[in-house]
């Protein structure tokens, strides 16, 4: 069966470098649908499960995990991610929107040196998503976000310029969207609604409306 068979929701995802602004622009997003009625669950990985939280504290560590190992507990952790959340909102006909997914797998553990080919394997039983988009941001602009303190092992310059060499090829193949990110909050969300209110409308999820301007 394929895994679009027998959806009835939406499915949204953002993907960028580390400090892209993705779970900023992932709440925004989910506030404003449903401000417009939509029934939305919003999600992000890794997610807080076992997995997740396995994988967050060895990120936190000195050493990098070997990339075959960061991609078999990401697959793990999205496996349980998808079969306990992303599928049944899915199912129940609600707009699911993600703070990372698989996308992120082909870009940090691809741009390690695992195959991209094998990665899609790894992740074939995730659901494709309806609208993907790609917040881009320099990584010197990125890494100068935040605290140091809070940074984990993969938010390095050379890791994350090959992490955004991949992006930008999945955007150049019309997998992913890209939206610039090094712009004021509200305008990338601008950008970010708009994208998704037109992937909606398309779907006859939510009715035509003028949004210039909206936030």
């Amino acid at each position: 069966m394929s895994s679009r068979e027998g959806r009835r929701g939406f499915l949204i995802c953002l993907e960028g470098i580390d400090k892209s602004g993705k779970t900023t622009q992932a709440g925004l997003l989910a506030l404003k649908l449903k401000a417009l009625g939509l029934q939305v669950v919003l999600s992000r990985e890794p997610t807080d499960g076992w997995v997740g939280r396995l994988i967050k504290e060895l990120l936190r560590g000195r050493e990098r995990p070997p990339a075959v190992v960061e991609a078999v507990l990401f697959a793990l952790d999205r496996y349980q991610h998808v079969e306990e959340v992303v599928r049944p909102a899915l199912k129940a006909g609600k707009v699911v929107v993600l703070d990372r997914y698989y996308y992120s797998s082909l870009a940090y553990q691809g741009s390690a040196g695992i195959p991209l080919a094998w990665l899609r394997d790894l992740n074939a039983f995730a659901p494709r998503p309806d609208l993907a988009i790609y917040l881009d941001v320099r990584p010197e602009v990125a890494l100068a976000r935040g605290h140091a303190a809070s940074k984990t092992v993969l938010e390095r310059l050379t890791i994350q310029e090959a992490v955004r060499r991949v992006y930008l090829q999945l955007v150049e193949a019309g997998e992913l969207i890209l939206v610039n990110a090094e712009r004021p909050i509200e305008a990338v969300a601008h950008d970010v609604l708009a994208l998704a209110r037109e992937a909606l409308e398309e779907r006859g999820l939510l009715s035509r409306q003028p949004y210039a301007g909206e936030l």
